[in-house]
């Protein structure tokens, strides 16, 4: 039951969230700051997290069941029913919410249910019909780091909302790249990602132009006072080093130069967090 349960809301997903929700605390608060207030700022997010997971499993059951990386699920195998499904989502999230409008701040528990409402009621919808929903799942996947710099400062301020972009611009390789190395289950799921739909034009545009912008704006850390001169010098290189690294694809397009750019994202996204923790402390 553990095992179902964990793989019920995505814990991988639920990690990541967490990371870039403590990366915008850390910076935020300059330091990790009251013990208390993190846990639940963390706690919280989890909640919400694992509860938008389950009902996005829930919405996409029957792709799920289509797909050959997914037809395993819990769910598409009627491991755990669709009602006990549900009940736990809906406990997940309204307890989550509960808990960072109690015990964090209101701003933030607006930030975490505007994730949730956008991922569950734009993004997974949008999977079916268009192709932006990668840039519009991009929205709820970068919301995050900005709830953790709420959670510390209780404002909306410059510094959150570079975190929330440099998540943002970072998400289009990372998603484009898995989803044309998936194109061909996306194709028979009926999910209009840019690589099922597209010549190859389009997905090498956007990979080279979001990678491209990730450069400067992962930089701006430091130009507002938030980070010093070690993550200026590490965002730099990781920034260009990602963008190094697409350009095999843009030049080829095939799946181990995409398994190349999702690679790098994982290595730019871990060094990044990194690099950030010892230019605060350092």
């Amino acid at each position: 039951m553990i095992k179902n349960l964990i793989e019920l809301t995505k814990i991988r997903i639920g990690f990541l969230v967490l990371t870039t929700t403590l990366i915008g605390f850390y910076l935020g608060n300059q330091g990790f700051g009251s013990n208390e207030l993190l846990f639940y700022t963390l706690f919280g997010t989890l909640l919400c997290s694992a509860g938008s997971s389950i009902f996005n499993n829930i919405i996409e059951v029957e792709t799920d069941a289509r797909m050959e990386r997914t037809k395993y699920r819990v769910l598409p195998t009627k491991k755990i029913s669709l009602s006990t499904a549900s009940f736990l989502g809906s406990i997940f999230i309204i307890f989550g919410l509960y808990l960072l409008f109690d015990k964090v701040n209101t701003l933030t528990s607006i930030l975490a249910f505007c994730t949730v409402a956008s991922y569950l009621f734009l993004y997974t919808p949008l999977k079916k019909i268009s192709w932006i929903n990668t840039s519009v799942g991009a929205i709820p996947g970068a919301l995050p780091p900005l709830g953790g710099w709420t959670a510390a400062t209780n404002s909306l301020d410059p510094g959150g909302w570079i975190l929330f972009f440099i998540l943002f611009f970072w998400q289009h390789p990372h998603f484009y790249s898995i989803a044309f190395i998936h194109k061909e289950d996306y194709l028979k799921a009926g999910l209009k990602m840019l690589p099922v739909i597209d010549n190859g034009k389009k997905t090498v545009l956007h990979i080279f132009m979001h990678a491209l912008i990730l450069i400067p704006i992962s930089t701006l850390p430091f130009f507002f006072g938030i980070s010093g001169r070690i993550y200026l010098v590490g965002a730099y290189f990781l920034s260009n080093i990602y963008m190094l690294c697409c350009l095999p694809f843009i030049i080829e397009q095939n799946e181990e130069n995409a398994k190349l750019i999702f690679r790098t994202s994982l290595y730019y996204f871990v060094l990044l967090f990194f690099i950030i923790l010892a230019d605060v402390r350092f």
